[in-house]
């Protein structure tokens, strides 16, 4: 697709045309689309924009959306389960609840794909996304696969070191068995977050990083912020932490009030805020 609104591919509901859209049949689909494109052309991988900002003024390049398209999912005969980037983090929580797997209940805390969640190492609940890859499986520009380890990237806390010009399409988890009579605590878990964080509002989930031994939230609120609103985005007043849009929002109100907290943040308590949420494209 042509000068596509981003808006629709992203949970702010934000940002602007992207000049090509690209949504994969399958992963051989994929590998041919790849070999034939233009090395000149930028790629942008977008999953479920749950941890993206697009500017107004759109997307120059090429994005490539594997969220439905990506979707293979099953339990391997050694155990591991093999998961392609685009199934959903809740999706892979619900599969490794029926198949009786422990570790993986944190995967519904993660609003988004499984893509992402290895792009970014992922967490929610005190567990991370990469705690659990056994080995993950990359494409490049040419289309052509290869397998790596983890101990091939530099990994760190919401922090994922990728090869250039090299992007995950699938990985293979390895989850503990549950213990006979242990129960999936999903359930408990999802109400927790429901409790404390403003689900069913557009956001994009956290927008900063944790500073080593503080948490970004709690800084927010002793610095007045809960609340506080720029243009038509605002600081959730249910999670500090979390920036809300509406139907008046642009994504130059949502880099503002970013902006704006970051400043407050270190004018007050000398901590530098540092973005979870990726912010792309270009402004108006």
């Amino acid at each position: 697709m042509f000068d596509e609104p981003m808006s629709k591919h992203t949970s702010w509901r934000l940002g602007g045309p992207a000049d090509r859209y690209y949504v994969p049949l399958d992963l051989a689909d994929l590998q041919a689309f790849l070999a034939g494109l233009d090395a000149a052309i930028d790629l942008l991988w977008v999953g479920l924009g749950s941890n993206l900002l697009v500017r107004d003024g759109g997307i120059r390049g090429q994005v490539v959306a594997p969220l439905n398209a990506l979707r293979e999912i099953h339990l391997q005969a050694d155990g591991g389960v093999y998961v392609e980037c685009g199934i959903s983090c809740a999706r892979l929580a619900k599969f490794c609840q029926k198949n009786g797997l422990a570790d993986g209940d944190f995967f519904a805390g993660i609003p988004g794909t499984v893509g992402g969640a290895l792009a970014m190492n992922a967490g929610a609940f005190g567990g991370e996304t990469w705690a659990v890859v056994e080995r993950v499986i990359m494409i490049d520009r040419h289309g052509n696969l290869s397998e790596r380890d983890p101990q091939d990237f530099d990994i760190g806390y919401r922090h994922v070191d990728l090869p250039a010009q090299e992007w995950f399409v699938a990985a293979v988890f390895r989850f503990a068995q549950r213990a006979v009579g242990e129960v999936s605590n999903i359930r408990q878990l999802l109400r927790q977050r429901n409790a404390t964080q403003p689900i069913g509002q557009p956001s994009c989930g956290s927008v900063f990083k944790n500073p080593p031994g503080k948490y970004a939230a709690q800084l927010i609120e002793a610095a007045g912020l809960k609340g506080f609103c720029l243009g038509g985005a605002c600081v959730s007043d249910k999670h500090a932490n979390f920036i809300i849009s509406n139907e008046a929002t642009t994504a130059s109100d949502v880099e503002a009030l970013i902006v704006h907290v970051r400043q407050t943040v270190a004018r007050q308590f000398d901590v530098d805020l540092e973005t979870e949420v990726h912010i792309v494209g270009e402004t108006l």
